[in-house]
């Protein structure tokens, strides 16, 4: 019989499989996780509103990208600290010039924006840059949502104004009415104590911006009065909503070369003063009224026989402080004018500056002289006048505070008064007493003429001649017989003027007629046919 061997070997027991199975998992899934979990990022806001950790998402393009792990608030107290984890798959979103902002619901002046997270809740979007992945975790999110993408082609610039107007971030920039780009931000530098606009045109549209391109206000409705009238700017429904920003190359410069991203522009008020900049070259006179110059303001126009041919630049108060200051005090008002030579379409050149001053100074010499003149009654603008006054005589030029003067003549209003005031004086100089007393005695001597007894018989003595004229009339009437003889006398008279006539054809012909009797010649023998 067969005896059993029994073994000894060591079993694991079964209890110990779930344990086993529970720690592969968890290095699998540890693994996984090393393998498949993205970057930790931090991004910096100047506030955590709508932010929640464990429930705020990351999107890029409306694709979920990860999500808020954490937000804090940061030592300085003045803004938030939130860290989000990413997938792995949006490694190769952080570049360089990557953007984070809050979308949450926005009114603007580009629109409504953001309505879906009403519902939802607000998300953090993530819009990658366009330079190459980097190894940067850290970033500083966006206070705005931006108004254009990173990758968007065209050119960006710069514009520069002294003060804000109603220019705003989302507003449009238009070229001939067509909106081709838009504003994207704006800041105040209190150094140059200037608005800086930082605005974006797109392609191919940036190919209209050139060096001799100007920038101005567009916005809303614009109402100006000036010494050329009223006039009011509408520009369109958008730009009278929100505001916006025009460009163009003004009407007498030539387009010149492209520019470069980064180029700074200047921002002008309207498009009218973007002419003012046209003219490189100009010649500054010197104007002096003794006349109030209330409503006259520095850009008045300066014209020739009703053609602009300059602007008033400034008042000379500094200048005309010192004059007063030596014993002067009753001099006139002196006012800086600016005469652009291309504006006579002499050129805009310097040689065309010294062609404009001989016109200048021929003219004056010709009897030229500057006035202040009235634009506009209703609001009281000023301009000045330059034109020919053959009563003044001829004025002369001067100098004042380095510059060249030009004869000044009183104008407007205070002209039609001082010749008033002439007219009264001259009448003032007449002899009207003794006029008057001379029409006196005329009246006296006429009435004691009237009153005499020859010129109260007058009436009569005309009367009868009158009535002995009509009588003598009536007696050649064509029936009477004074009017047959006269008749008949005429026609004999006739009838010896004709025989004198012929007598007198017959003494110039043959003078010996009178001696001898004229010949009587044959009579014409007619003749035969041959």
């Amino acid at each position: 019989m067969t005896e059993a061997t029994i073994s000894r070997a060591r079993r694991i027991p079964a209890i110990w499989l779930v344990p086993i199975v529970a720690l592969l998992l968890g290095i699998w899934m540890v693994i996984y996780a090393f393998t498949s979990e993205g970057p930790e990022i931090t991004v910096v806001f100047s506030t955590a509103q709508g932010i929640e950790a464990g429930k705020t998402k990351l999107k890029a393009r409306s694709v979920e990208v990860g999500i808020v792990e954490l937000v804090t608030l940061n030592e300085d107290l003045e803004s938030v600290s939130v860290v989000a984890s990413l997938e792995r798959e949006a490694t190769a979103l952080l570049r360089d010039g990557t953007r984070f902002w809050v979308v949450r619901p926005r009114i603007g002046a580009t629109g409504i924006s953001g309505l879906a997270t009403v519902m939802s809740g607000a998300y953090i979007e993530l819009e990658p840059g366009s330079g190459a992945p980097s190894d940067r975790r850290d970033f500083v999110g966006l206070d705005d949502l931006p108004v254009t993408a990173v990758d968007t082609p065209g050119l960006r610039l710069v514009l520069v104004s002294k003060r804000a107007g109603s220019v705003g971030v989302g507003n449009p920039v238009l070229y001939h009415g067509y909106a081709v780009g838009r504003v994207e931000g704006s800041v105040l530098d209190p150094g140059a104590e200037q608005v800086r606009y930082s605005v974006f045109i797109e392609a191919p549209y940036d190919r209209l911006v050139n060096e001799a391109t100007r920038f101005w206000n567009a916005s809303g409705i614009s109402v100006r009065a000036s010494a050329e009238g009223m006039r009011l700017d509408v520009g369109s429904l958008q730009t009278l909503l929100a505001g916006g920003v025009a460009f163009d190359v003004p009407e007498g410069r030539t387009p010149l070369g492209p520019v470069e991203n980064g180029v700074e522009f200047a921002l002008y008020d309207n498009y009218e003063s973007t002419t003012e900049g046209t003219y490189e070259y100009s010649q500054e006179y010197v104007v002096s009224f003794a006349q109030s110059v209330r409503g006259l303001l520095p850009g008045a126009p300066v014209e020739y026989r009703g053609v602009r041919v300059g602007s008033v630049r400034r008042i000379l108060l500094d200048e005309l402080a010192q004059v007063s200051s030596s014993g002067g005090e009753r001099n006139p008002i002196p006012v800086l004018i600016s005469l652009q030579p291309g504006r006579l379409m002499l050129g805009d050149t310097a040689e065309a500056v010294s062609r404009l001053k001989g016109v200048i100074e021929r003219g004056v010499a010709a009897g030229a002289w500057a006035s202040l003149e009235s634009g506009n009654l209703l609001t009281g603008s000023l301009y000045i006048s330059m034109d020919y006054h053959p009563e003044e005589g001829v004025g002369e030029m001067g100098t004042f505070a380095g510059y060249p003067t030009l004869p000044t003549v009183s104008g407007g209003f205070q002209r039609i008064e001082r010749q008033v005031s002439q007219l009264l004086a001259k009448l003032n100089d007449l002899p009207l007493d003794a006029t008057v007393h001379q029409l006196n005695g005329m009246l006296v001597d006429l009435r004691l003429v009237i009153g005499s007894d020859d010129f109260q018989q007058l009436p009569g003595s005309l009367t009868a001649a009158l009535d002995e004229l009509k009588t003598g009339l009536e007696t050649i009437s064509p029936d009477s017989p004074p009017y047959n003889r006269l008749t008949r006398t005429v026609t004999e008279l006739n009838r010896t003027l004709q025989t004198a006539e012929r007598t007198l054809r017959t003494v110039g012909e043959q003078p010996n007629s009178l001696i001898f009797s004229r010949p009587i010649e044959p009579d014409p023998i007619p003749r035969g046919q041959p």
